[in-house]
Order: structure tokens, then C-alpha cells, then sequence
């Protein structure tokens, strides 16, 4: 291990795109402590103390906290996230959405753009909702959380929330074109990790309190690394299609079949769907937040974790948005008609049509499995926090981006190294080579 790191820093590349994907996330991670002003932000605080379980808390996850401290990058990404979901959605229906797509680097440049125009109009949105719904809030203790209410503090905080969006963005696509791996993920991996800290101390402090018991927390430790142990299992597995092609040997002409395989990840929609459906079923029990109707707040204890009836929508949902989502991002006619024009061929399978339905259905197979592993993962950290009452949130979302990203960092990183050995090795075999002319 301590070789690999050692590797890693000695080469000049890798070491500066480490150290510029670093630095730009300590920026990120300043600008989460740098607060909107006009707040009261012990009032705020103590607000959302008691929302962990609705869509404000959900939200502040992916912020870092820096939604509860409203702070410069209190929208966080997902206004960035939520457009390039709409437009992925929009390219289903759009002809020429469709045609950009299949445009190569032009067309992909210009729904990036697109992207851009839709995460503002998206942070104006929002800011703006956030910025009048402050000044209806109140503390447990009834102190109002927005100091000073009125059109100037809208503003402001609408402008300074839309502005710290668009540098986060801006910051994302600096990472991912200078440092290493996907800037935007790297920015949400960074807040959910950025508060493990402190759960963790928490924790500690309880246990040595005795509020919670040794053996409980041995539990909930191996639990946690047992689901941890299953994620990274059903991240890194697929379903890999062989496909033949017909290769011929230079020296004489005889065809031979050369073998590639098509992978299918058992979970090929990744986090989107569980975030889908949890923004959907929180919806509910953050009106009944801001409600005084005992209609609204009955709807929304149904909605709460408090209830098997979240549960049960919450996993439906979640199967829901899996078929609905790997729909949308694979078309098995399209892979077939690729697959059929490079000269390969499933085998027993014809080329065209019937390779488009063994392709549909196994992907069908997949999606169900797949979509399963996504409801356990979302609902059963939640069912161990409230079984042991554990002080902190540490749900199925936030270790699925965690993992996710992690994986996707350390195969970023390997292929540098391996790029680098290669190339290393290309030209100590120039030089031999050019030893015995």
C-alpha cells in the first residue's frame, strides 16, 4: 500500500492533478463556512435539528451543511444535478436534443451549455423560494431565523446563493478538466465526508456518556461494514455479454472469431433513482413543516420515517425511477445496431432484432435486481438508525455517492499509473531497440 502511494506522488502529472483536485476542494469546503447575512444562524441551527428526516435535511446532506448554515454554497450542486437530469429526461422527447447527442464533442459541448442556462434559472428559482421561506421560520425557542425580512434581504440572498452555485459549478468542471476524476461528484463526496467527523466524536461522546451501549455499537459497526462490503460488491459487478467478431491473420488469410464481452452493471442507474423517490416522499412531511393544517401534518406522518407506509411508497418509488431511468440512459435497439455494424454477433443470437431483445431482457433482469439492491440500501441504514438511535444520518444515499465516487477516484488514478508504466516501458524499448542499430 505504502508503495503504491509512493508511486503515485512520484509521478510529476498525477501529483499535480492530486494536488490541484486538493486545493480546489479546500475552497469549496471555506466557502461552506461563509455565511449569507441577515441570519440568525444559531435559530437556523436549531431549526433544522429537527429535520433530518424531511427534504431540508436530505438536501443538506449533499450540501455539506451548508444548507443549515446557509452559507455562500448553501444550494450546493444540485441545481447543476437537477438540470442535467431534466435534460437527460428532455432528450427522450426532443428530436433534437436526440441529434445533439449523437453529435460527438460539438453537440455534448452545447447541452453543457444548455445545462449551464438550466442550473441558473434552477438556483433563481430556489434561492428565491429559500430566501421567503427563512423569514416564516421559526426556532423551537420561537426566535425568528431571518434578522432582518424584506425585499433587500431577498436579494441578497438570492443573489449570493445563485452566485455561490455558479462558482461551484464553475469549480466542478475545473476539477474535472485540471485535477483528477468528476469534479461535480468529488464537490458532493466532499460534504458527505466533510461531516463524518463529527458524527463520529458525537457517537463517541454518547458511548462514553452511556447513552449507548458497547454491544450496540460493535452492531452498528459491523452492520455499517457490512453493507459498505455489499455495495462495493453490486457496484463493481456486471453482466458481461460475449460477442464475437471475425478477426483474419495477416500471414495467411483464416478467419478466426475474436471474443469482447458487452457489460451490464447489476445496478446500471446508480444513485439517481433512490435520490428520485427520496425527494419525492420527503415532499409530504416538509410541507407539513410549514403547515399548521392538522390535514397536512396527518399526510405528512404517513411520509415520515416514522411510518411503514414511507417505507412501502419509498421502495416502490425507488423500483419505479430504476426501470424508468435505465430506460432512458440504454437502448438495447441502438447497442444492437452498434454491435451489428462493427461486424460482431452475439452467439445463438441473430443480428438486429433479436439481439436488441436479448439484450432488453437480460437488461430487464438486471434492472430488478438492481433496483431491489437499491430499496435494502435506502431503507435499512434508516431502519438501524431509528432501531438504536443513532446521533447522525448515515443513509443509503450518501454511502452509495461515497463508494461510487471512491471507486470511480482510485480507477482514475490507476489508469495514470498504468498509462504511466506503459509509456515508461514504450520508451525503454525505443532506446534498446535503437541500441542495436
Amino acid at each position: 500500500m505504502f508503495n503504491k502511494i509512493k508511486e503515485i506522488f512520484s509521478i510529476y502529472e498525477l501529483r499535480k492533478k492530486l494536488l490541484i483536485t486538493f486545493a480546489l476542494l479546500v475552497v469549496y469546503r471555506i466557502g461552506t463556512h461563509v455565511p449569507v447575512p441577515g441570519i440568525n444562524s444559531e435559530a437556523l441551527m436549531l431549526f433544522f435539528s429537527r429535520q433530518s428526516g424531511n427534504l431540508l435535511g436530505f438536501f443538506d446532506m449533499f450540501t455539506g451543511g451548508a444548507l443549515s448554515r446557509l452559507t455562500v454554497f448553501g444550494l450546493g450542486i444540485m441545481p447543476y444535478i437537477s438540470a442535467a437530469i431534466i435534460l437527460e429526461l428532455l432528450t427522450v422527447v426532443s428530436p433534437k436534443l436526440m441529434e445533439l447527442k449523437k453529435q460527438g464533442t460539438e453537440g455534448r459541448q452545447k447541452i453543457t451549455n444548455y445545462t449551464r442556462y438550466g442550473t441558473v434559472l434552477i438556483s433563481v428559482i430556489q434561492a428565491m423560494g429559500i430566501a421567503i421561506g427563512l423569514e416564516a421560520m421559526r426556532a423551537p425557542d420561537g426566535s425568528a431565523v431571518v434578522l432582518f425580512p424584506g425585499w433587500p434581504f431577498r436579494m441578497i440572498t438570492t443573489i449570493t446563493l445563485v452566485t455561490g452555485t455558479v462558482f461551484l459549478m464553475w469549480l466542478g468542471e475545473k476539477i474535472t478538466e485540471k485535477g483528477i476524476g468528476n469534479g461535480i461528484s468529488l464537490i458532493i463526496f466532499a460534504g458527505i465526508v466533510a461531516s463524518l467527523p463529527t458524527a463520529i466524536i458525537n457517537t463517541y461522546n454518547l458511548f462514553r456518556s452511556g447513552e449507548i451501549q458497547l454491544i450496540t455499537l460493535i452492531g452498528v459497526v459491523v452492520l455499517i461494514l457490512a453493507i459498505t462490503a455489499a455495495i462495493v460488491f453490486m457496484e463493481i459487478s456486471n453482466r458481461r455479454i460475449p460477442i464475437q467478431y471475425v478477426r483474419r491473420t495477416v500471414g495467411f488469410g483464416v478467419a478466426k472469431p475474436a471474443t469482447s464481452y458487452l457489460p451490464l452493471k447489476i445496478n446500471p442507474s446508480g444513485v439517481i433513482p433512490i435520490i428520485f423517490a427520496a425527494s419525492i416522499v420527503a415532499f409530504p412531511g416538509t410541507l407539513a413543516t410549514f403547515s399548521n393544517s392538522p390535514i397536512v401534518a396527518r399526510i405528512g406522518h404517513y411520509f415520515s420515517p416514522s411510518s411503514y407506509v414511507y417505507y412501502i411508497i419509498y421502495v416502490v418509488f425507488i423500483i419505479f425511477f430504476t426501470y424508468f431511468y435505465t430506460s432512458i440512459i440504454f437502448n438495447p435497439k441502438d447497442i444492437a445496431e452498434n454491435i451489428q455494424k462493427s461486424g460482431g454477433v452475439i452467439p445463438g443470437k441473430r443480428p438486429g432484432n433479436e439481439t436488441g431483445e436479448f439484450i432488453d431482457y437480460t437488461l430487464t433482469r438486471l434492472t430488478f435486481v438492481g433496483s431491489i439492491y437499491l430499496s435494502i440500501v435506502a431503507i435499512l441504514p434508516q431502519i438501524i438508525i431509528r432501531m438504536f438511535n443513532m446521533p447522525f444520518y448515515f443513509g443509503g444515499t450518501s454511502i452509495l455517492i461515497v463508494i461510487g465516487v471512491g471507486l470511480d477516484f482510485m480507477q482514475k488514478v490507476e489508469a495514470h499509473l498504468i498509462t504511466h508504466n506503459y509509456d515508461g516501458f514504450l520508451r525503454a524499448g525505443k532506446i534498446k531497440g535503437r541500441g542495436y542499430v
